[in-house]
């Protein structure tokens, strides 16, 4: 049944509007960040957006029917991943998190953070902020027996002048924000090379920040729907959704504050192109329990 709209906007969300696409139970938004001004941000971080706190998302789930989330410590905070654990803690049961790490941690700290919540690494060569080349390899190694993944964000020439380390490494990938391909790029090496990764079960794509790779800087862009549905033809069961509230770039200026309800609306428009109608529970349901270890749904 498609939820009311909310008499006011939660915050960094245009619109007030539920989705028209109605969402299956224990959908899940696996890309998120929160923010809060008590910590500092690192060294040359780029993007120092407004506080957004766990307790502004919740007012987003309400509007669009999401139940679960994973939290991913922003390049704003390098390795600090205070925020976001406290972002998780708030969140309960229903989220994971993505930390990010610099490989000198104790084993110990890492089990901390895996009894936190935590589930994969993330590794952000497109800010500069933390990480390199050179980390990619010893950071997989460390957290390998956790059973955690690597998540990339990288650009495409980068990404694929890696791709023989990329298929040797020891852990699940996960590429966000389309993998950084815009639409001009399908087709390309690079996009192959994710498509390939894909197929072979290396690697997982989440279908967030599409106004970041959009030419129009919108998730409205029509140019989006073939390179999205690229992705859930190879490997449906290896797309993920996300978010990316609150939304940093559009804090920054870079473009229009997204409606939250229209992504997932447009999400749909992805699975329909794609031709598989059952794509949107995988999506939205079945992957992100697969890939962040949720527990079964409670009984209704």
């Amino acid at each position: 049944m498609q939820r009311d709209s909310l008499a006011v906007p939660a915050r960094f969300s245009a619109g007030t509007a539920a989705p028209s696409t109605p969402l299956p139970t224990g959908a899940c938004d696996c890309h998120i960040h929160v923010y809060d001004s008590r910590f500092p941000s690192a060294a040359g971080a780029m993007l120092l957006p407004p506080d957004a706190s766990a307790q502004d998302y919740r007012a987003l789930q309400q509007r669009i029917d999401t139940t679960r989330t994973v939290l991913v410590t922003p390049s704003t905070y390098g390795t600090d991943n205070r925020c976001m654990l406290e972002g998780l803690a708030a969140l309960g049961e229903g989220a994971r998190g993505v930390a990010v790490i610099d490989g000198t941690e104790s084993d110990a700290e890492l089990q901390r953070l895996h009894g936190l919540g935590v589930r994969g690494v993330r590794l952000n060569l497109s800010l500069g902020v933390s990480g390199t080349l050179a980390s990619l390899l010893p950071l997989a190694h460390r957290i390998a027996p956790l059973g955690w993944h690597l998540q990339l964000l990288m650009a495409p020439d980068l990404l694929l002048g890696q791709a023989a380390l990329l298929r040797q490494l020891p852990v699940p990938l996960v590429f966000d924000h389309f993998g950084r391909i815009a639409p001009a790029m399908a087709g390309s090496a690079a996009h192959q090379l994710l498509l390939d990764l894909l197929e072979r079960g290396q690697a997982w794509i989440k279908l967030s920040g599409g106004y970041i790779v959009s030419d129009q800087h919108s998730v409205e862009d029509t140019a989006l729907d073939a390179l999205a549905a690229s992705y859930l033809r190879a490997a449906p069961q290896r797309v993920l959704w996300g978010s990316d509230w609150p939304h940093a770039t559009a804090s920054a200026g870079v473009q229009a504050m997204p409606d939250d309800a229209r992504q997932i609306d447009r999400l749909a428009d992805w699975v329909q192109h794609s031709g598989d109608h059952s794509a949107l529970q995988r999506v939205l349901v079945d992957n992100p329990a697969a890939l962040y270890g949720f527990g079964p749904l409670a009984a209704s």
